[in-house]
C-alpha cells in the first residue's frame, strides 16, 4: 500500500473521530475531493478497505450509508495519526468548524417515502438528535410525485415546520 493511500485512510479516520455523529459517503468525499487530495475512486477504495479492516462501520438509514469510527479505528489513528501533516489536520479542523452544523443537520434530517398497501404513498419525515427522535411525521398522499416533493421540501423547511408545530401545540 502506498503512503498516499495510507494518508487518505488516516484522513477519513481523523474526520470520523472529530465528529460526534456519523458522516455520509458524500460528506467524506466532499472535503477530500474539494481539497483535491485525490480522486473519487481512491476515496471509495479507502472507505472499502477501512470497512474490511473493521476500522469504520457503516449503517444504512433511509438509503444513505453513514460511517462511524470503531474502537479499532481510534486505536489505529492514535498510533499512526502523526502521519497526517499539521496542514491537513488544520484543513480538516477548519472544515468542521465552518460546516459542522450543516453536516450534522444533513445526517439528522431524514425523509423517504414508500408505497402503502392501499396504493397510496407515505412520506416519512424525521429530525433526529443523536439517537433521539425530535419529530417524526408521516403524510399519506395519492401520488408518488407528491411524496417525493414532501421529502425534498422537508430538507429545507423542517426547522420552521418544527417551530410552528411546537408553537401551536405548546
Amino acid at each position: 500500500m502506498s503512503d498516499s493511500q495510507t494518508l487518505y485512510k488516516l484522513m477519513i479516520l481523523y474526520m470520523l473521530n472529530k465528529v460526534t455523529f456519523p458522516l455520509s459517503n458524500s460528506q467524506l468525499c466532499e472535503f477530500i475531493l474539494d481539497g483535491e487530495y485525490t480522486t473519487y475512486f481512491v476515496v471509495q477504495q479507502s472507505i472499502s478497505e477501512l470497512l474490511e479492516a473493521g476500522f469504520i462501520q457503516m449503517n444504512t438509514k433511509h438509503s444513505t450509508s453513514l460511517y462511524e469510527i470503531t474502537p479499532e479505528g481510534k486505536n489505529t489513528l492514535e498510533y499512526f495519526g502523526a502521519r497526517i501533516s499539521t496542514a491537513i489536520r488544520e484543513d480538516i479542523d477548519h472544515y468542521f468548524a465552518e460546516h459542522g452544523f450543516e453536516l450534522r443537520s444533513e445526517v439528522s434530517t431524514l425523509a423517504d417515502y414508500y408505497r402503502t398497501p392501499a396504493g397510496e404513498y407515505a412520506a416519512r419525515c424525521q429530525v433526529k438528535e443523536k439517537e433521539a427522535t425530535l419529530i417524526e411525521l408521516t403524510l399519506t398522499v395519492p401520488e408518488e410525485k407528491q411524496a417525493a416533493s414532501i421529502c425534498s421540501n422537508w430538507k429545507q423547511k423542517n426547522e420552521e415546520i418544527y417551530a410552528y408545530l411546537m408553537g401551536e401545540l405548546l
